[in-house]
């Protein structure tokens, strides 16, 4: 990967962190600053497209909290029930 030269402009404080963080690692300070911009690269992508392109089927509402407990209780009842003939 080819890499283009550039300067900032830093706190000092942040300076003499990254310089402590690079030794205690092992890496060099600008490895550690490369990270820190690929970091802020990422966080401030803007996308093509959505992260959730695909749409689903579904009643068109959102499921009540009575709605979600039922759902749970019953998957529940059916995955610990040991006779299929049995009724609650």
């Amino acid at each position: 990967m080819s890499m283009k030269r550039t300067n900032v402009y830093a706190d000092p404080e942040d300076l003499a962190i990254i310089k402590e963080a690079a030794v205690r690692r092992g890496i060099s300070e600008a490895e550690i600053i490369r990270q820190g911009i690929h970091l802020a690269a990422m966080a401030n992508r803007v996308w093509d497209e959505p992260l959730f392109s695909r749409t689903f089927a579904a009643a068109g509402r959102t499921p009540s909290r009575e709605d979600v407990r039922t759902a749970v209780a019953d998957a529940v009842r059916r995955e610990t029930d040991t006779d299929p003939g049995a009724t609650a």
